[in-house]
């Protein structure tokens, strides 16, 4: 049920731009803007979807991930340590958990890949990965991994510009869709 609520409340970032890529000290971190589509199925009920802009930052020990609404405006920044993981809303408010994967099963009531996708979003493999498919220059176009099927293309120097991950869990079917449009 939380992930109705949760698929509620990001209705609100339906996003057309990506937000603003996020700044930092250190020059050779990790950096893409772009937008995201999430869509829940389960039987009987209409889909649920979301969409909004995102810009996630790797510094190598720390990654930030903010969640933008049609303007631009974060109204949720991850931030993820080797300690914790934090969710900050725009009214302030927070929740803390010991990784991003618990972060976000606290918050939204079921698993989401955040660990995988530090990996993928460059382009790479993450431990847990099996049937791992690649591409003629050796890049990987798919993969699964913690029962996600990812698919990996578009890629420019930095990693892939289109990720589509989808998971099955009993009856509900995650899919979720990332563009991204800049470094």
């Amino acid at each position: 049920m939380r992930v109705w609520v949760f698929v509620s409340l990001l209705v609100f970032l339906a996003a057309c731009a990506s937000p603003p890529a996020i700044q930092g000290t250190d020059r050779s971190a990790f950096s893409r803007t772009g937008r995201f589509a999430v869509t829940v199925t389960e039987p009987g009920t209409a889909p649920q979807a979301v969409q909004g802009g995102f810009a996630w930052r790797d510094s190598g020990q720390t990654q930030q991930l903010d969640l933008a609404n049609p303007m631009g405006s974060v109204l949720a920044r991850v931030e993820i340590s080797p300690a914790r993981a934090v969710l900050i809303r725009s009214d302030g408010s927070r929740e803390v958990a010991p990784d991003a994967d618990a972060l976000l099963a606290q918050v939204v009531g079921t698993d989401m890949p955040i660990r995988g996708l530090k990996q993928w979003l460059q382009g790479e493999v993450d431990t847990a990965a099996a049937q791992v498919t690649r591409g003629e220059n050796g890049r990987p176009t798919a993969l699964v991994s913690n029962g996600w099927a990812v698919t990996l293309s578009r890629y420019d120097t930095e990693g892939p510009r289109m990720l589509v991950l989808e998971r099955r869990h009993d009856a509900q079917q995650v899919r979720v869709r990332l563009v991204v449009d800049g470094a």
